[in-house]
């Protein structure tokens, strides 16, 4: 099974991967191709998809059973102990506390009240 999702991609990519693959949602690919044609199509969609994004998840022989494709997206796959997980970019940069001591307080009700109990 390979799975191909394109974000901010020209018509073209989208009139191609159609041929081999079912759009079941704007920007979704779903199909069953062999190795060859799936990294045929991999190569044309990183050719063709120019300022936007893909990410291409497909089966694969290991233990998880699938394996990742990432072309200029943030998330990013990496392996840990044999396993292959998404990395997420962290939005803070630099010391955990200090990001912490930068977030706003007191904007939920619930804040609210807890300050109004101290007084």
């Amino acid at each position: 099974m390979t799975v191909i999702v394109v974000a901010a991609c020209p018509v073209g990519l989208r009139g191609h991967l159609t041929r081999w693959l079912l759009e079941i949602s704007a920007g979704v690919f779903v199909g069953r191709v062999s190795a060859r044609v799936r990294d045929l199509l991999w190569q044309r969609t990183v050719e063709m998809v120019k300022s936007g994004r893909a990410i291409m998840v497909f089966s694969a022989n290991n233990e998880q059973g699938l394996d990742f494709k990432v072309h200029k997206h943030e998330w990013s796959p990496i392996d840990i102990e044999g396993l292959s997980l998404m990395l997420r970019p962290n939005e803070t940069t630099g010391d955990p506390a200090q990001a912490s001591a930068e977030r706003t307080h007191g904007w939920s009700s619930a804040s609210r009240r807890r300050r109004f109990r101290r007084r």
